[in-house]
């Protein structure tokens, strides 16, 4: 009997992170990754974002598993917040599953979850209609794998993130034969990594970054601080390895990184025993030249403690002259004005700073060359660029297209989009709902569109606040206005356009008591739109206007407000 096979992008295309693609097979869902993207900048006061799992809660029953291809958080981050929506089993590599469980068990919704399935490249799990395969990829953390889910028809394949580099070694080691094996049954689709693939030039592989960080370490006379994120275990590996070569010692700032700590015990990350200082104190017994520091924190976090190492901010290491500051992984795009300042910071603390991807090309993603190696190796019928925006997936799309895949085979999909297989081709099914849910603090969902535009506005134009107190009965009222502003003038430098504004509102207010037909709503309308106008036409500014009405009680002599 013909499978129904659907492939659905719940996340994860046309953006960087936010990994989750539903791959429905007949009456089951396999959920493939299920991670998380940092906010943009305009996301103000956002923690993180996660996919919109309505189609999934539609479907709940239907789940047969979630499928984690690597431990970073574009592929676990958003499992917390699934798991306390839907219980069905995990699985995942040793260390993905080990870190899955660290994610989950800090979290207040998921911390009773335990149904975690370890995994590795050679098994193969047989359910009813389908089995899943795993091949051994490379990534910025070990233990990383590529999925095939294999049906009567063929072979739907995802890699997760990956790259190939011949110079990796132990847990980061690609496993070619098994994805040769998996290439030499038929695969219908091919879900690929495209987050590199706009990138023209040759790849710097690890060991030239393994030798610029060891150069680095044994040209500098004085400490180097070295600025990575705790996620690229393969980074952190080298660091450490570069330590240990050039006779210095680590220093971590700000503790040894949780995940950091996991993937040591497991023994995918290592360091000789005397490696590592524990106490501040102790590098007083060293030379500069003996000394790293290492700002792990994820994301954005290191550059910020270097720059307030660089304004003698820190408690424990503050930069001093002939420091070096050693940036070991690629800042984003995002990055680039911090960048910029940090660099003029650390210089004006008589520091320099060295950026190990402006003199190597790096990426811990697949480079179109290597996604042009593993179509050659999987031999797909369909496709289906993912991981990256738009601009990568469509050079991700002509990197298969010159490995001579038609351009009606390359399926270049939205979030939600349904690819549908019939049996010998896919076409296009009924989008379904996805888009993104913000996270902010313990607030799951609750951030839209609107309060960010709000949260904007503030940010930009600030508030102006207008108390008036009035009496309904007698049409008058009782107090002037009284007006406050944060965030969008000083209002002792500007007292005439206060009460021009005062003015206004009285004005305003008055007209409205004097209208038969008074209506509260109307009235705060009114005077937002009247003090929207005029502050706009004198400082080409629209602040957030929020006016409170106060109502003189006639019976109790008190004030009620009117908000």
């Amino acid at each position: 009997m013909k499978n129904s096979v659907k492939i659905i992008p719940l996340g994860g295309v046309r953006e960087s992170g936010k990994n989750l693609y539903a791959v429905e097979i007949n009456d089951g869902i396999y959920v493939l990754d299920c991670g998380l993207k940092y906010p943009e900048n305009d996301m103000l006061g956002i923690d993180v974002v996660i996919p919109d799992f309505s189609y999934l809660k539609e479907n709940k029953d239907k789940i047969i598993g979630v499928f984690l291809s690597n431990s970073d958080m574009d592929s676990i981050g958003a499992l917390p917040y699934f798991v306390s929506e839907f219980n069905v089993p995990v699985f995942g590599s040793k260390l993905t599953v080990e870190m899955a469980k660290y994610e989950v068990k800090n979290n207040e919704r998921s911390k009773k979850f335990d149904n975690f399935n370890v995994i590795n490249e050679k098994s193969e799990i047989i359910f009813d209609d389908v089995t899943v395969n795993f091949f051994k990829t490379s990534h910025s953390v070990p233990d990383s794998m590529g999925i095939a889910l294999s049906v009567e028809e063929g072979q739907i394949v995802y890699t997760g993130d990956f790259k190939f580099d011949p110079a990796l070694r132990n847990g980061f080691a690609t496993d070619y034969s098994s994805i040769a094996k998996v290439g030499s049954k038929k695969v219908i689709a091919l879900l690929s990594d495209s987050q590199n693939a706009d990138n023209p030039f040759p790849m710097a592989n690890e060991i030239q970054v393994e030798q610029s960080i060891l150069n680095t370490f044994k040209d500098s006379k004085s400490r180097v601080i070295v600025a990575a994120n705790s996620a690229n275990l393969l980074r952190i590996q080298q660091i450490f390895d570069a330590a240990m070569n050039s006779e210095r010692k680590v220093y971590v700032g700000h503790n040894l990184d949780p995940k950091i700590k996991i993937a040591m015990d497991l023994g995918y990350v290592t360091a000789e025993d005397d490696l590592l200082i524990k106490d501040v104190k102790d590098l007083d017994n060293l030379d500069g030249d003996q000394i790293v520091v290492l700002e792990s924190n994820p994301i954005s976090e290191p550059i910020k403690v270097i720059q307030r190492m660089a304004a003698q901010q820190e408690k424990n290491v503050n930069i001093e002259p002939g420091d070096v500051v050693l940036v070991a992984t690629s800042p984003s795009p995002a990055m680039d004005n911090a960048m910029a300042k940090t660099d003029d910071m650390v210089y004006q603390a008589d520091g320099t700073v060295k950026v190990i991807s402006h003199e190597l090309n790096m990426s811990d993603h697949a480079s179109a060359e290597n996604i042009q190696m593993l179509i050659s190796l999987l031999k797909p019928e369909y496709f289906i660029p993912v991981s990256g925006e738009y601009m990568m997936m469509n050079e991700s799309r002509k990197a298969a297209m010159n490995m001579g895949i038609s351009d009606e085979n390359v399926l270049i999909v939205s979030k939600g989009e349904v690819l549908e297989y019939d049996g010998s081709k896919f076409h296009h099914g009924n989008a379904v709902e996805a888009g993104n849910t913000m996270i902010d603090g313990i607030g799951v969902g609750d951030i839209g569109n609107i309060v960010l535009r709000d949260r904007k506005v503030l940010s930009e134009d600030g508030i102006f606040i207008v108390v008036v107190t009035i009496d309904r009965k007698k049409k008058i009222i009782i107090s002037r206005p009284k007006i406050t502003s944060r965030g969008f003038i000083y209002v002792k430098s500007n007292k005439d356009l206060m009460n021009e504004a005062a003015e206004i509102v009285s004005n305003t207010i008055q007209l409205n008591l004097d209208n038969k037909e008074f209506d509260w709503s109307h009235l705060k309308q009114s005077v937002r739109e009247k003090i929207s106008h005029f502050l706009f036409d004198k400082t080409k500014r629209r602040p957030v206007i929020l006016p409170v009405i106060m109502e003189v009680n006639q019976h109790h002599k008190k004030k009620r407000p009117q908000k």
